[in-house]
């Protein structure tokens, strides 16, 4: 199984939309993608394939009432399907994870026959994942956090120990560069001590400027793998498939929405390469 969290520290990296070309990338290599939503904020991921319908339907089943051991239906109601990519779009109640989850701990180990008992936070998105058997069902896991760290890049990051990093190389994009290795270290911590895989930062809207290249050689100074993948700028493609609610390989693939410019196909190859390298982290070598 091929699980990891695509997340970034900075906001406005392409966080979401990396998330969404790479699920149908490896869709389009005959896996079996789940795509989960944990970003609260509207327009993410759910947004993106146009599963946001529910979003704020207060009587829903959700994530979230799974996660807190209160659901209202089973965990396969929750999946929407969009490209060939089984979803878990986001919901309202995302928004307060963090208070529903210590009240449920407080509920949990209050009632629990057992004193000393603990009712782990972070632990709870895993819990729900294993129960309904998604490790044994699904080829691939992306999930999708917001920016800011809490319960819900804890539980991310918890379910599948591993990070894939979009990073813009620009004065934008700095925050996401400064300091990463001691924000994954401390993720580590948070979580109990667990190892977080980096799979690799990814240089996004790349554009081979001298500007580029000085926040490169300071992700460098971070001791963190570099992809050896970079994505150029592509803004109106991407800007494109967006307010189509599709990924830019439907885009494409679709004269629906438009025709593709000679000059965005390598765009296609790239993330064709780089879920070809993520897919090799997770290949094990014969002896």
């Amino acid at each position: 199984m091929i699980p990891y969290t695509v997340w970034s520290e900075a906001g406005g990296v392409g966080k979401t939309t990396f998330t969404a070309t790479l699920a149908r990338a490896h869709t389009n290599r005959g896996q079996k993608v789940l795509a989960i939503d944990m970003d609260p904020q509207d327009g993410g991921l759910t947004h993106h394939f146009g599963l946001d319908d529910h979003k704020s339907d207060a009587e829903a089943d959700n994530l979230v009432l799974h996660m807190i051991g209160r659901p209202r239906g089973e965990f396969d109601d929750l999946i929407r399907t969009s490209e060939g990519i089984d979803v878990i779009p986001s919901h309202n109640t995302l928004g307060n994870l963090t208070d529903l989850l210590s009240k449920a701990a407080e509920l949990e180990e209050d009632t629990h026959p057992d004193p000393d008992y603990t009712f782990e936070k972070e632990t709870q998105l895993r819990r729900v994942l294993v129960d309904a058997d998604v490790p044994s069902t699904y080829d691939t896991i992306i999930i999708d956090p917001p920016a800011s760290e809490g319960q819900h890049l804890y539980n991310a990051v918890y379910a599948t120990s591993n990070l894939l990093i979009p990073f813009e190389p620009s004065p934008k994009g700095e925050r996401s560069i400064q300091g990463l290795r001691n924000v994954v270290n401390g993720l580590e911590t948070e979580l109990g001590n667990i190892d977080v895989g980096v799979i690799g930062a990814v240089p996004n809207k790349l554009k081979g400027t001298n500007i580029n290249q000085k926040y490169l050689d300071a992700l460098e100074d971070e001791s963190l793998p570099i992809a050896p993948i970079s994505i150029g700028e592509r803004g109106s493609m991407l800007g494109d498939a967006w307010d189509n609610q599709v990924s830019i390989y439907e885009l494409a693939e679709n004269d629906e929405y438009r025709d593709l410019r000679d000059y965005e196909q390598p765009t296609l190859e790239k993330f064709d390469e780089l879920v070809e390298y993520i897919t090799g982290q997770f290949t094990e070598v014969p002896a």
